[in-house]
């Protein structure tokens, strides 16, 4: 007997409902949830393989822990003593800082990782904390945290209200959309073309969703940033700033006017490959529109000026008007959330340094590019332990083979994983938490980022297997570990609701938390209730009958539409002046390296990365369906190139960076420009004592191993993805 539950996917940012046919405990089928209040039933070929990924044979199911260098199943109790002992030691003797920890891009996809990497941190106390972060959207969230006082105040393009989209190194058509949630976001784009609007690509390579646009236009990879200073030069130029409803609340006007003036159209235009005409016509283009955004995304971040292209995508939307209104970029509003002041204490970094290089922590974090220095560099506070979460740094950062090297020289390691994969494969514990089917869904982080409010909570499909443990337990145990207190649950749970009766202006304040009934079968489910109920559109315990809390989202499976973006400027401010800050002094330091690279000549052949629809960074490799068909892992080059290196379809090629060099198949095709080549990024599955399977039949070549973690956005401490100086050299067949 089959029976049908409804979840939201949990592979990509998407936030899509899906529908599932569950035979016992398996998923035997998923689909589009037609009715669901966001996605309406579009799915995508990861998303209709959610049970096969559940069911993969090769997720472990039970604890690994090391033994005379092979990995074998125990028990919990067993590998978390093993935990104590490789863990404490180091910590005793060396410090808290002699321990770092890595959290990768899935724990964003989690309720666990929302909420209880945080207490894991803290009470490790370290400072040497890494995340996937730092190889992709950091620069975002520092020029959000200068412009607007808050790294997490992102505004995302108002995809279902505007007539004229600039996109720049996206290509959602792919990856389905990032830092923006929309679901079915091709047919959103679509639908801008169907009212009459228009869309613009502007990336390196004819992506799939370029192919689609109204314009696409090629770019120099890395060079985003002379483009948007062009068109902010041409806006001031030519009287075409108009901040609409904004203009008491922006500083900075003249600052940001004062360091356009070096970068005129015709200054930026050979720098940048685009004609400085065309980059005058989008300037007027974007201020004419009734309704216009600008939407920047890895290819934006990934780069030398990561920092200043994201500042500027934002530059632009303000000079325009387009911040903040109907059409433009808004702020959402997640339903966890809850309206602020309009004022706060702003945005730093550097609160401390890495040891090694002196690089500043950014938002609790340094940049992953120095974690093999930390490691490898002898010295107090040298890095001997790492704790890893849903992470592969051994493929996913720069100079991957330095970083391979190092972890194989900890003294310890313990890795949160499913999969005993390039990196956990040096962990001397593995803790596996349960498939998605068996743990409760909310996105924390992606309805916060959602481009039309709505609210949805899936529940576990089938129940946690008697020898697995939730995920949010292996945290909280590996919390006790280090801390020695036990009951972590309770205690944020306690805190949640002391905040909620003692917040001056709350609804409930002077109540006792003791007379508050919390729902929630799990302790990630009931901190959820919590926020839900004391959030933007919450029930506050009764207080609001119409109000949302977790039973009622439980009650409406295919998730509660909550309605189109509203302005929220001043409120969702933190700044001190309660104003956008247009041209903080920290990022206005930064211009002169920009200016300084417009005298730069043009290397010869620049290695770019490319994203595939059925494939998320590492983590998707091992599912059948997935990686099925002809080779994606190919070098694509060219065709005026592979004539002047002599190549043809399917020639194997050394390709070589400062960092290193790797060997692979050649496809032409005239998909990039020139000076340009392209490989997929998350490969690379071809190591020894890995236990996938499938990934290890598909390995493909690892593209971070030419990357080099000595370049990186100097703002934000994100390493340098695309744009990295190669040469290609043919193979002797």
């Amino acid at each position: 007997m089959s029976r049908t539950a409804y979840r939201t996917c949990p592979l990509c940012e998407a936030a899509c409902g899906l529908e599932l046919t569950v035979a016992g405990d398996r998923v035997v089928s998923a689909r589009g949830d037609r009715e669901h209040v966001f996605s309406h039933g579009f799915v995508c070929p990861k998303g209709a393989t959610f049970g096969q990924l559940a069911d993969d044979p090769d997720r472990l199911r039970r604890p690994l822990v090391r033994r005379d260098g092979r990995h074998v199943e125990v028990g919990w109790d067993e590998a978390f003593d093993a935990v104590a002992d490789g863990l404490r030691p180091v910590i005793e003797t060396y410090g808290p800082h002699a321990v770092a920890v890595y959290l990768g891009n899935p724990n964003v996809h989690t309720m666990a990782g929302g909420l209880y990497l945080s207490p894991l941190v803290k009470a490790l106390g370290t400072r040497n904390v890494f995340s996937a972060s730092t190889v992709d959207q950091m620069p975002k969230h520092v020029s959000c945290g200068y412009l607007y006082g808050s790294p997490l105040a992102i505004p995302v393009p108002d995809l279902d209200r505007t007539d004229f989209l600039l996109m720049l190194g996206a290509n959602p058509w792919e990856s389905n959309g990032s830092l923006a949630t929309a679901a079915d976001f091709p047919g959103r784009l679509k639908a801008i073309q169907a009212r009459g609007g228009r869309f613009v690509v502007v990336d390196p390579r004819r992506t799939r969703t370029a192919a689609q646009a109204d314009e696409h236009v090629f770019i120099r990879p890395g060079t985003d940033a002379f483009l948007l200073f062009g068109i902010v030069h041409t806006l001031f130029a030519d009287g075409l700033v108009s901040l609409g409803r904004l203009d008491s609340l922006v500083n900075g006007l003249s600052s940001v006017a004062a360091l356009a003036e070096d970068f005129a159209p015709s200054v930026v235009s050979e720098t940048c490959g685009v004609p400085a005409a065309r980059i005058r016509s989008l300037a007027h283009e974007l201020a004419s529109s009734p309704r216009a955004a600008v939407y920047g995304r890895i290819g934006t971040c990934t780069v030398e000026f990561g920092t200043l292209t994201s500042w500027l995508i934002d530059v632009i939307n303000i000079l325009t008007g387009n911040l903040d209104r109907p059409g433009g970029v808004m702020f959402p509003l997640a339903a966890h959330q809850r309206p602020g002041s309009g004022k706060g204490k702003g945005f730093r970094v550097g609160r401390w340094h890495s040891r090694v290089r002196g690089l500043p922590e950014v938002k609790g974090e340094l940049p992953v590019a120095t974690l093999a220095d930390e490691i490898e560099t002898p010295g107090d506070e040298q890095v001997r332990a790492l704790v890893t979460v849903a992470g592969n740094p051994a493929l996913s950062t720069p100079n991957s083979g330095r970083l391979d090297r190092a972890l194989a020289g900890l003294s310890f390691m313990v890795s949160v994983d499913p999969y005993l994969n390039e990196t956990t494969r040096h962990a001397d514990v593995v803790l596996p938490p349960p498939d998605p089917t068996r743990k409760g869904h909310y996105d924390f982080s992606f309805l916060a980022l959602a481009v039309r409010n709505f609210a949805a909570y899936s529940p576990p499909v089938s129940p946690i297997d008697a020898e697995a443990m939730d995920e949010c337990d292996i945290l909280a145990r590996l919390t006790t570990i280090v801390s020695g207190h036990d009951s972590l649950h309770d205690q944020l749970l306690s805190r949640a609701l002391d905040r909620v009766v003692s917040t001056p202006g709350s609804p409930l304040f002077g109540r006792s938390a003791a007379d508050l009934p919390v729902s929630g079968d799990g302790p990630a489910e009931r901190l959820l209730d919590v926020a839900l109920r004391t959030g933007a559109y919450g029930d506050w315990f009764g207080l609001v009958p119409e109000g949302l809390s977790l039973d009622r989202l439980i009650e409406n499976p295919h998730g509660v539409d909550l309605g189109p973006l509203e302005p929220r400027l001043p409120e969702v401010l933190r700044t001190p002046s309660g104003k956008v800050e247009l041209c903080d002094p920290a990022v206005a330091a930064d211009v002169p390296r920009l200016r300084a690279a417009l005298d730069r000549p043009h290397e010869a052949l620049v290695l770019i990365g490319r994203r595939h629809l059925r494939s998320n960074n590492s983590w998707m490799h091992n599912v059948p369906a997935l990686v099925k068909g002809r080779d994606r892992c190919t070098l694509q080059i060219h065709p005026a190139d592979a004539a002047r290196f002599d190549l043809v379809d399917g020639d194997t090629v050394q390709v070589t960076s400062r960092a290193g060099g790797i060997s692979a198949t050649v496809e032409i095709t005239d998909q990039v420009m020139p000076g340009v080549v392209s490989l997929p990024h998350g490969w690379g599955h071809d190591v020894a004592g890995t236990r996938q399977s499938v990934a290890s039949a598909h390995p493909g070549v690892n593209s971070n191993v030419l990357t080099d973690e000595t370049v990186i956005d100097p703002l934000s401490g994100n390493s340098v993805l695309n744009g990295i100086p190669v040469e290609v050299k043919p193979l002797a067949s």
